[in-house]
């Protein structure tokens, strides 16, 4: 959609850009075969100048306006790409599953052991080594995508019941990915950590997440 609004964009440009050359053209002609001994006809042309280039500008303008104006995202749009999430029922070691832009995403309150297991890990020892304190804003609480890096399955570990990986934090059971307590890859295929959506606070019990 943004190409095609582009490409219409410049076949305007180029159509004014035509116009306004073919009728200076003309205009400097007639300019020409009017001249006086005063030099009022340059003048004139300058006046022809300005006066085409600011009307053709204004109608290039009115023409461009809707199209530019439904290129901007309506209020409901710009409304699904940003969720807001009470935390205030989740419990510590509970985890519940949100969407975000079609994509599942991962709340967890964490438990004393699950923070420090996540804090103590040797980064050099990881595949893509981020420590925990840099994918989360408060200790207790991690919000990750639920993708699997590897080839974008999700990842089990959200129920008390599911199979957790040797690392007690999530399992992608398509091809065997571990990932810890903070979401990070310890063992498997996938390449990179699972990610962390943009988020924040609105109090204590509330975050929103885009």
């Amino acid at each position: 959609m943004t190409i095609s609004y582009f490409i219409l964009f410049l076949s305007v440009i180029g159509i004014f850009l035509f116009c306004y050359f073919i009728a200076t053209r003309v205009w400097i002609k007639v300019d020409e075969e009017k001249k006086d001994s005063n030099n009022q006809p340059k003048n004139r042309r300058d006046f022809l100048y300005i006066s085409s280039m600011s009307i053709g500008g204004l109608g290039v303008a009115s023409f461009m306006w809707p199209f530019v104006k439904s290129m901007s995202p309506a209020e409901d749009t710009l409304a699904l790409g940003s969720t807001e999430v009470d935390l205030s029922e989740i419990g510590i070691g509970q985890s519940i599953t949100v969407k975000w832009r079609g994509k599942p995403v991962f709340i967890k309150r964490r438990t004393e052991e699950e923070i420090f297991a996540a804090q103590n890990v040797d980064l050099s020892s990881l595949r893509d080594p981020i420590s925990d304190e840099d994918r989360v804003q408060n200790p207790e609480w991690l919000v990750l995508e639920g993708v699997c890096t590897h080839l974008g399955c999700v990842p089990l570990g959200q129920k008390m019941s599911d199979t957790k990986g040797e690392f007690e934090g999530w399992f992608c059971p398509c091809h065997g990915s571990h990932y810890d307590t903070s979401g990070r890859i310890r063992k498997g295929p996938a390449p990179e950590n699972l990610a962390v959506p943009p988020y924040r606070f609105l109090s204590d019990t509330i975050i929103k997440i885009g």
